[in-house]
């Protein structure tokens, strides 16, 4: 394990290329480094945030109190009966990669996903149809200093979310997680792989971004009064919230260094060396304007790191 670091820029660990210090930084490479910072920090009160690729993750210019763990535990293990046990800090993608050369498919979507496993768990990342939660079997958590193996029932996943999300106050870390797979073809994993690929790269911006900023909204009657939604979409009851974003007139509206994509109206973008302020500032514009135009509270992908009270207050 690493020395522990004082007042280090998280810029540089995230993907928006934006935010302020972390008061106490310390990178661990192994479940059990991992679970004994998080235990120490637990046990004396200190609160713990955790980065892993820092794709969904707005750090405050203000700072970020406490320790923040950088989680670079990657092990994954995958046994002939497709039972997968992989370490939270592994990158999403690479443990696609792993199970499709296993002969197991499902985790398709996972590519061109640029997180984490354990940043996929806090929001339940998904695409295409398909989520994380699905393939969970159990998840080795620290809850108040204490390791323990527990349910994906526990998470209390739903779209985008889990408990993590809904009480940001927990402390509460995720170390690894066994997941069950089916047997594939691989052939026809990675062909599938591909095709959500080059849709990917073709919705997204080569600047600095967090991917989708905002959540898409599940609402049938806002679907339904939408004269121009795809059918698809009338029929399932979702609202992409870059549909709502560019019919609101703010594709590509820019405050400072920041602006909404021009490719896909859902992209936060760092275009101009923004500052996280910058970013807030334009997310609480987007989120407004949409409200008043659409009756509907847009809500967020990306978490906010840190120290916010005096933007907040400001905005």
């Amino acid at each position: 394990m690493s020395e522990i670091q004082t007042q280090v820029s998280l810029t540089p660990y995230t993907t928006l290329k934006a935010g302020g210090p972390a008061e106490r930084f310390l990178i661990v490479r192994n479940r059990h480094d991992f679970a004994d910072a998080v235990i120490g920090a637990h046990l004396t009160g200190e609160t713990v945030n955790l980065l892993g690729s820092g794709s969904n993750i707005l750090p405050s210019d203000d700072g970020v109190p406490g320790l923040t763990i950088l989680n670079c535990a990657r092990k994954i293990s995958i046994e002939s009966n497709g039972l997968v046990e992989a370490e939270t800090g592994c990158c999403f993608q690479e443990l696609f990669l792993k199970s499709v050369q296993s002969g197991f498919r499902g985790l398709e979507f996972a590519v061109g996903i640029p997180g984490t496993l354990g940043g996929a768990l806090v929001s339940n990342a998904g695409a295409y149809r398909s989520c994380i939660s699905e393939f969970l079997t159990e998840l080795e958590v620290v809850v108040n200093g204490r390791c323990q193996w527990v349910s994906p029932e526990w998470m209390e996943f739903s779209y985008r979310n889990s408990r993590l999300r809904m009480d940001p106050s927990i402390q509460v870390s995720i170390l690894r997680v066994r997941m069950k797979l089916e047997r594939g073809d691989s052939k026809a994993s990675y062909d599938e792989a591909r095709e959500y690929q080059r849709q990917r790269i073709g919705k997204q911006p080569p600047s600095p971004s967090a991917g989708s900023f905002f959540k898409n909204v599940n609402d049938v009657n806002l679907a339904q009064s939408l004269p121009d939604l795809p059918a698809p979409l009338k029929k399932a009851g979702v609202v992409p919230a870059g549909y709502l974003i560019e019919a609101a007139g703010l594709k590509g509206v820019r405050y400072g260094g920041a602006r909404m994509g021009v490719r896909h109206a859902n992209f936060m973008l760092n275009v101009d060396n923004a500052s996280a302020f910058e970013i807030y500032r334009l997310a609480q514009q987007v989120k407004s304007t949409v409200k008043t135009q659409f009756d509907v509270q847009l809500e967020e992908e990306v978490l906010y790191f840190g120290n916010w009270k005096r933007f907040m207050d400001e905005s």
